[in-house]
């Protein structure tokens, strides 16, 4: 599943990920401080407890941040073009190794600041990063899944094809898309300008649920000079690739195969970067 329906919204499934495995492993963390770190009685177990699972917080806090940092320091000139995004986590921009090292580097000062806390912390850590990689891993093989390879209709053509035809053996980028949604609309700027860099790697749209009159209309009124729309007037991409929420993303390799996916929004500098990674597939 690429994302977690929630009334009208649909919540990525990493970071729900994360914050599951910070939760348990500050769980742990807190109730073996409080029985093995010396303190004597209950109410200074119970903070020592809490102490230790605030520590987990704070490390998962520090990791986010330095890969929030490290991915915008890496792509600098595309949100240079627009400051405001740096901000905006919803683009999913980050830098994983720079994250995981200044977690475990803060997890260890801790550690050595409060030797009290060591065996807390240390058992809430092994948990929660054992709960994270092995979700990881497991979302990650969801990805390299292919994608179904389900009909569509070309907007240009009117002609009934399929995914797998229309991709014609390139990595591509397919974003799933409608008219009514707003944040899809936000995005299509980007998405226009993606397809008229010459990267070798494919931009589809594919409109999710619309007639061809409505797509046709809502591209004139936006003066979106798009290539590749294609419509699913069935949703059956949307829900063969487990996608519960617009706009979602499919990042496929030349054999059709997702190795990424992006729920939500995307800033230029992400859609670049998977772009750039696509392309080096080739």
């Amino acid at each position: 599943m690429l994302s977690i329906p929630l009334g009208p919204l649909a919540l990525p499934t990493a970071p729900v990920l994360l914050l599951a495995a910070v939760w348990m492993g500050s769980v742990l963390a807190a109730r073996v401080a409080a029985r093995g770190g010396g303190a004597s009685g209950t109410t200074a177990a119970a903070v020592q407890g809490a102490s230790a699972g605030d520590a987990l917080w704070w490390a998962a806090a520090v990791g986010l941040l330095a890969a929030r940092l490290a991915f915008v320091a890496r792509h600098g000139d595309a949100y240079a073009a627009a400051p405001w995004s740096i901000v905006d986590l919803r683009d999913g921009g980050w830098h994983a190794r720079a994250g995981v090292a200044a977690a475990l580097a803060w997890v260890a000062w801790r550690m050595l600041a409060r030797p009290a806390l060591r065996g807390g912390i240390a058992a809430g850590a092994t948990l929660a990063a054992a709960l994270w990689f092995g979700g990881s891993f497991a979302l990650g093989r969801w990805d390299r899944a292919p994608v179904p390879d389900v009909p569509v209709i070309d907007l240009a053509t009117g002609r009934t094809t399929t995914l797998a035809r229309a991709l014609d053996g390139r990595p591509a980028v397919v974003n799933l898309w409608a008219s009514w949604c707003g944040p899809c609309r936000a995005e299509m700027p980007l998405l226009v300008a993606a397809q008229q860099r010459d990267t070798g790697v494919a931009v589809l749209l594919v409109n999710q649920g619309e007639t061809e009159a409505i797509v046709r209309a809502y591209l004139r009124r936006e003066r979106l000079d798009l290539r590749e729309v294609m419509l699913d007037t069935g949703r059956q991409l949307s829900e063969a690739a487990g996608a519960s929420g617009l706009p979602t993303t499919l990042f496929l390799d030349a054999q059709g195969r997702r190795v990424d996916v992006h729920v939500g929004v995307l800033s230029d500098a992400v859609l670049r970067a998977r772009m750039a990674a696509l392309g080096a597939m080739r």
